[in-house]
């Protein structure tokens, strides 16, 4: 019985420590600058996008690593657009509009090698910030044409 409590309470630590961790956070950026930006923060079980505007302070819209189908990068001749589509409950699509290229590459990146750790079911909470970043890069090197 004590084993059992001893588990438990490591597994509720794993969790926090996963569900506290920003791994990426990038904001939008409108030209020549943006008063109201945007921000993406990838975490290691979720995404949330913080999206803000004049007449309304700010919208938080969060997604489980878990719960995307896909993501793609629409690039334009300044900024680069990154679209997450969330397979649940409807297939749904999230644009964050005006990032940097090389940033929105980077964080499709990390999106993409959190999809295979969680596909494959591995538990991230052993690695510092630092060596999870420089695996998720290294599990998701495929060369991106922009």
């Amino acid at each position: 019985m004590e084993i059992n409590i001893k588990e438990q309470k490591r597994s509720v630590a794993q969790l926090v420590k996963k569900s506290n961790r920003i791994l990426v956070s990038i904001s939008s950026h409108g030209f020549p600058f943006d008063l109201f930006p945007d921000t993406l923060n990838v975490e290691e079980s979720r995404i949330t996008i913080i999206t803000r505007s004049f007449f309304s302070s700010s919208q938080v819209h969060s997604v489980d690593i878990k719960d995307i189908s896909n993501i793609f990068i629409n690039t334009a001749p300044l900024f680069a657009q990154l679209v997450i589509v969330q397979k649940l409950p409807v297939e749904n699509e999230i644009k964050i509009r005006n990032l940097r290229k090389q940033e929105a590459v980077f964080a499709r990146r990390i999106i993409e090698g959190l999809r295979v750790f969680e596909s494959q079911h591995i538990d991230t909470s052993g690695y510092t910030n630092e060596e999870l970043t420089a695996k998720l890069k290294e599990l998701s090197m495929t060369e991106i044409v922009t």
